[in-house]
């Protein structure tokens, strides 16, 4: 049987016509794993009070766009309006509000959402690539896009390859895992594909912009493979369904064969090289923060009180245990982090 890449393999299993991510899955309690958007609505509303303030500081004027990129069902973006309406109304009637979104089922899916929630209040642009965009300014944001990415997981100095059967080898080096291997001095562990692109891209297609998003992972590479699939809540280390580290403890009846296509596939980002991709396309002031440190600053804390001081304590102290969840270093506050860069 022919081996190809893993990259390829992964490129396949979420994003084929029949991939994982090319149908509208849910997130939350219904489908395979949480996010910070689906754990509060504060995690929204920071966003848009670090927006706010880059609208006082006048970096970005009342004109510009709001641009999520991968963004699901809508609900972060919707999140952040509902806040803006909230904190500075005004800016609804000038603001424009727009998701970068390929797959035509989470199109339908968002504008579903977005008539529920604001009616004909809010307009909803779509872009399916950059290449369709020529804005002169925007606030940019994303939660966890990264980590779905494609990559090559390499170990010694060699890289994974899969088969149609799910048997795996690891075979030499292609030019791209070595350069990035080496200077990032990563011997075990994943490499993303895209990232290069994906800030070429963005770089290009807005004039002036503000970039925030949000994913696990940490600054330098971690020195080990992460890679790993979530199905209904359950996570599976993805060597541990091979015959290179299989776990006697999984069920037999799952593999990488009943799992593909049906489940999410990840790693953690290196934001390092990610970090490293803006820059080359002359990216500025560069910030990397854990999730607690970024959502305090962006203004959490001053959000939650206003929330204190105009609901019963029952609904604060409900929204409270949520918003703990963003902010609590034993879930979400320091395993995720944020990057946050400008072009101007």
């Amino acid at each position: 049987m022919a081996f190809r890449k893993f990259s390829d393999f992964m490129q396949e299993w979420l994003y084929a016509p029949n991939g994982y991510y090319a149908r509208f899955r849910e997130i939350g309690k219904k489908g395979d794993f949480y996010t910070a958007v689906s754990s509060s609505m504060f995690f929204g509303g920071s966003i848009a009070k670090r927006f706010l303030k880059s609208v006082e500081e006048g970096f970005l004027s009342p004109n510009s766009y709001i641009l999520e990129v991968g963004a699901h069902q809508g609900y972060l973006l919707a999140d952040i309006i509902q806040f803006i309406y909230t904190l500075k109304p005004q800016l609804l009637k000038t603001l424009t509000f727009a998701i970068l979104e390929p797959q035509e089922e989470n199109i339908k899916a968002q504008k579903e959402y977005f008539k529920q929630s604001f009616g004909d209040a809010i307009k909803l642009k779509h872009f399916k690539s950059f290449y369709e965009m020529e804005l002169n300014e925007a606030f940019v944001i994303s939660n966890e896009i990264f980590d779905a990415f494609k990559c090559e997981v390499i170990k010694d100095e060699k890289q994974l390859y899969i088969d149609e059967n799910f048997e795996l080898e690891f075979r030499e080096m292609d030019e791209y895992c070595t350069k990035i291997s080496k200077k990032y001095g990563i011997k075990t562990g994943e490499i993303a594909i895209g990232y290069e692109e994906f800030a070429k891209d963005l770089t290009n297609a807005i004039e002036k912009y503000e970039f925030i998003t949000f994913d696990y992972g940490e600054k330098f590479a971690r020195g080990d493979i992460s890679l790993r699939i979530y199905s209904k809540h359950q996570v599976y280390p993805f060597f541990a369904l091979t015959k290179f580290a299989r776990d006697e403890n999984i069920d037999k009846n799952v593999s990488l064969k009943t799992l593909f296509k049906k489940s999410d596939i990840t790693y953690d980002v290196h934001f390092q090289h990610l970090m490293d991709c803006f820059q080359d396309q002359g990216a500025k002031d560069l910030e990397f923060k854990s999730q607690i440190t970024a959502l305090t600053e962006f203004g959490l804390i001053e959000l939650l009180d206003m929330l204190r001081k105009n609901v019963d304590e029952k609904t604060y102290f409900n929204e409270l245990n949520r918003a703990k969840v963003l902010i609590d270093p034993a879930f979400m506050g320091e395993r995720f982090k944020m990057f946050r860069c400008k072009k101007y």
